[in-house]
């Protein structure tokens, strides 16, 4: 699929309200084709040597990075805080109302577990939503940097591919310990068998937004194609996702009266 219909699809089956936080590639694609028009005799390169249409061009690359930078950490300090506060609610329900709490009671414990149950899925889900927007963004900018090199003769890819692995949006190691936090939780709030565990998980997800579901279904699916290895791969590709085989299948599996699409 190419990359401008797959982010648009992306766009659509994942956060809409997100649309104007990924990447502008449509806009980038244009200045691409207007530079490669261009003849060198109709140009008037700026102190930088840049002409019009290029300086246009990079000024744009670095507003969309800053753009990516600061959405990815503020979402990133939203999630710090949630999930903070996720296990501070666990442990006054179990402090309160569980078997050795200070005012046990299996009703209200139950119910209140439920509800930091459904609380804990759209957490997991948002975070891999946000992944899911590293990668896609990260995957924009090696294809037009790709197609600004091969159109123009340049060489802009391998140096600012190189300034964007240090950025924030990209760098995602705490994101992905935020999201192995959550699956602990989850093995926490619900300490049974796995069959019962996958019942209960199913009946989870069954009460919890759809909307969520699907969209993280989609982000996973969509970051499985963009990270698998293909006849065009190399090092500025993103490492394969390396899912384990039942890894999406058990989530496809939660909730099998919602249809993906």
């Amino acid at each position: 699929m190419k990359f401008g219909k797959l982010l648009k699809q992306q766009i659509q089956e994942t956060l809409p309200e997100w649309r104007e936080m990924f990447l502008a590639y449509k806009e980038l694609k244009k200045l691409v084709r207007l530079i490669s028009a261009s003849s060198p005799s109709s140009t008037h390169p700026d102190e930088h040597g840049l002409s019009k249409g290029e300086a246009e061009f990079m000024y744009l690359l670095n507003h969309e990075i800053e753009k990516f930078n600061g959405f990815f950490m503020e979402k990133e300090e939203d999630f710090i805080i949630k999930n903070a506060e996720l296990k501070q609610r666990i442990q006054r329900v179990v402090g309160t109302w569980g078997e050795h709490g200070s005012q046990p009671s299996e009703k209200l414990y139950e119910e209140e577990m439920a509800r930091i149950r459904k609380d804990i899925v759209d957490f997991h889900g948002e975070m891999i939503l946000l992944m899911n927007y590293s990668n896609v963004n990260y995957t924009g900018l090696v294809k037009i940097l790709k197609k600004y090199d091969k159109r123009t003769g340049g060489v802009l890819r391998l140096p600012f591919i190189q300034k964007v692995l240090d950025q924030p949006f990209f760098t995602t190691d705490l994101l992905s310990e935020l999201v192995k936090e959550c699956e602990i939780m989850i093995d926490a709030v619900f300490p049974v068998e796995e069959r019962e565990k996958a019942r209960e998980l199913r009946e989870a997800v069954s009460v919890a937004d759809e909307g969520i579901f699907r969209k993280t279904i989609a982000a996973l699916m969509t970051m499985q194609e963009i990270r698998r290895g293909s006849s065009t791969y190399s090092h500025h590709s993103l490492p394969p996702l390396n899912l384990p085989e039942s890894y999406l299948s058990q989530f496809l599996q939660l909730n099998s009266p919602i249809p993906i699409q």
